[in-house]
């Protein structure tokens, strides 16, 4: 028993940033940032929230796949930019929904989070727990970003996608592998509230993402091509039948270098960073959601998923495409 998606659905700001726009804010241009990420616009927010664009992802992904909220049984949000600490994100879309049966909370793995919350969903209902799930990752990066860094500011966008998913006796997610390395966690990280009681008071540095942007570059072209070839050798498929790798949408040039060290032509990976950037866990639901709804995924396609990013935390899927 194995799970397949059945509807997409994905959400994003109304107001969309060029780079051109990002010109008068901090020391960059449009043609350094293209040259270097290949990201032309993204989406930021201008008062959407978490909680309101995940809701309506995972609302558009329920009527894709033609169910009703009351049907939904587990709920898992992966993020890692919540409004609030408590209640956690997945109750609060839970509500907004009215997905009343299920079983709903958070899941933090950044990058790879939408990855890491499938893989979940996948062995929840393999456990026989659950028969059903919506899974989604939703970002708005845009309150930790420090919008003076141009090292940074000009990477990250807001956004949510969702898939619901539900168990299958064949195809569906084949196979998948998940890997973290806390040893190098500090190349990539957002610290959050200091310690303040009435006992200590401790300081600590600006709460905004801080990226050391060659290391995380190293890791992605290394790492992930292995995950990719290690998911691949597990599921007993060559890296020619794969139709499509729908990859974390970090860094072109990050994509191109994965295509190269896989023997894969450029043209199999599709990307949309272009006009959205990196929106951590959004990314890969985004461009999955673009996918279906453009026509671009048909029955019996071999999909690889992969996602990586601060933890650091990296993983690869197989899917037959249902």
């Amino acid at each position: 028993m194995a799970i397949r998606i059945i509807g997409t659905g994905s959400a994003l700001p109304k107001k969309q940033v060029t780079n051109k726009e990002l010109e008068s804010r901090v020391d960059t241009s449009d043609e350094w940032i293209r040259e270097r990420t290949g990201i032309g616009s993204r989406h930021i927010s201008t008062g959407e929230t978490l909680v309101s664009l995940t809701a309506q992802a995972c609302g558009r992904a329920l009527e894709n796949a033609g169910r009703q909220a009351s049907e939904v049984e587990l709920l898992l949000v992966a993020t890692c930019s919540p409004e609030r600490g408590i209640p956690c994100a997945a109750c609060q879309v839970q509500s907004a929904l009215g997905a009343d049966r299920a079983v709903a909370f958070d899941l933090n793995a950044a990058c790879a989070g939408f990855l890491f919350a499938l893989n979940t969903a996948c062995a929840y209902v393999e456990a026989g727990i659950y028969r059903n799930a919506l899974v989604a990752g939703g970002e708005v990066l845009s309150k930790i970003v420090d919008w003076t860094d141009r090292g940074t500011c000009i990477l990250f966008g807001d956004g949510a996608g969702a898939c619901l998913v539900e168990k299958c006796d064949r195809g569906g997610l084949l196979g998948f592998v998940q890997h973290s390395d806390g040893s190098r966690g500090d190349v990539l990280k957002c610290d959050s509230r200091p310690l303040k009681n009435p006992f200590v008071s401790l300081e600590m540095e600006a709460p905004y993402v801080q990226m050391d942007g060659r290391e995380v570059f190293a890791f992605a072209v290394r790492q992930v091509p292995e995950s990719i070839t290690e998911v691949l050798h597990k599921t007993g498929i060559a890296v020619e039948e794969v139709d499509l790798f729908v990859l974390h949408q970090a860094n072109r040039r990050i994509i191109e270098g994965i295509a190269k060290r896989l023997g894969a032509d450029i043209s199999r990976f599709p990307v949309n960073l272009d006009r959205v950037g990196n929106m951590s866990s959004a990314a890969i639901p985004v461009l999955l959601d673009e996918l279906n709804r453009q026509g671009k995924l048909q029955a019996g396609m071999k999909l690889v998923l992969s996602g990586f990013g601060a933890g650091l935390t990296y993983g690869s899927c197989v899917m037959e495409w249902q």
